[in-house]
């Protein structure tokens, strides 16, 4: 049933009785239009970046911004298209024509004003936002495409089947939120859970490539405890997904498998007695397969604009739309 402005949602069942949900009229409307849209359920879209609130008039003035206006960009999320015309120092005075205020609000119905994100929570996935902007006290106008937040370790997994890559017992997988969710959050280890918390993607289709288990045998004798740790390189090569890992098995020619994982553990494997293992390994296991389904398919080398990572890309991130941290910081 639909109260005020919001649809409340109850149900019952054996294990709950009249617990409630209540879902705003808008959220509901967009999911909507949204799906009318674009076919599917894309979320709500978002420009990308880290504002910072402009209500010091030092600050505007060391910026050249004219009046109480505009929010200073601080950081730029590498995987939004928002990159290619913003940058770290910007200041965003209006957004499609409407005035942004200094305390990052805009106009709304007759004399109030709501939060900046007001506006971007209008937009659908694809579409196209026109930003006033000042650079180095010079006025100009860009367009960025908005689009939902791609996040580092993914909220649900394609497909409802995780992917996986299994080498000498060792089984690859990226690391998801439901899969956090079924391990709990104390056996991932801390340096672990802050990067998937709060690491920003760096490329299209990144991922966190973790050995989740190991299936014991002799081929990988004296590796059989570890688990949850990350893989960073393949003979030498940054692993940049589960898919690229898989690439790279497939095409190694060297005599050796050479796994360098976080904090500097190396896990070094004879890849023909490797191979020779699976059989064994699978049926002892009873496993149908070393991989899943969509790891049969050829691997496509992304045009990816990958960027050095930096200390800025571990720490504060946008997990999710809310402000973080301190009051004057936000992601839009």
């Amino acid at each position: 049933m639909i109260k005020g402005s919001a649809l409340v949602w109850h149900f019952r069942s054996d294990e709950a009785e009249n617990i409630g949900y209540v879902i705003p009229t808008t959220v509901v409307s967009h999911f909507l239009n949204d799906y009318q849209k674009n076919g599917k359920y894309t979320g709500f879209p978002c420009l990308g970046v880290l504002l910072q609130k402009l209500e010091n008039p030092a600050l505007r003035e060391s910026l050249k911004v004219p009046s109480s206006e505009g929010v200073l960009v601080r950081r730029v999320e590498p995987t939004a298209p928002a990159s290619s015309v913003l940058r770290k120092g910007d200041v965003i005075v209006s957004f499609d024509g409407i005035a942004v205020g200094c305390e990052a609000t805009v106009p709304f119905r007759s004399t109030e004003r709501i939060a900046f994100r007001y506006l971007t929570s209008q937009k659908y996935a694809g579409d196209i936002a026109q930003l006033g902007i000042i650079r180095d006290g010079n006025s100009m106008k860009v367009q960025t495409i908005l689009q939902p937040r791609k996040h580092l370790v993914p909220f649900h997994v394609e497909g409802g089947q995780p992917s996986y890559l299994i080498v000498a017992g060792l089984v690859f997988t990226p690391l998801t939120e439901p899969f956090i969710e079924e391990e709990c959050e104390d056996t991932l280890g801390l340096k672990l859970l802050a990067k998937a918390r709060y690491s920003l993607a760096t490329f299209e289709g990144e991922e966190i490539v973790i050995v989740s288990q190991v299936l014991a045998h002799e081929v990988n004798i004296g590796y059989e405890h570890m688990g949850n740790q990350q893989v960073m390189k393949l003979n030498g090569t940054t692993i940049k997904n589960i898919h690229h890992l898989a690439h790279l098995v497939d095409t190694c020619k060297d005599k050796f498998l050479t796994f360098e994982f976080e904090d500097d553990f190396l896990v070094v494997l004879h890849r023909e007695e490797a191979d020779a293992a699976s059989s064994d390994i699978l049926k002892e296991h009873a496993i149908p397969s070393i991989r899943s389904s969509d790891l049969s398919e050829p691997y496509a080398e992304a045009n990816n604009n990958e960027i050095q990572k930096t200390s800025e890309d571990f720490g504060e991130s946008p997990v999710t739309n809310f402000e973080m941290g301190i009051d004057c910081l936000l992601w839009a």
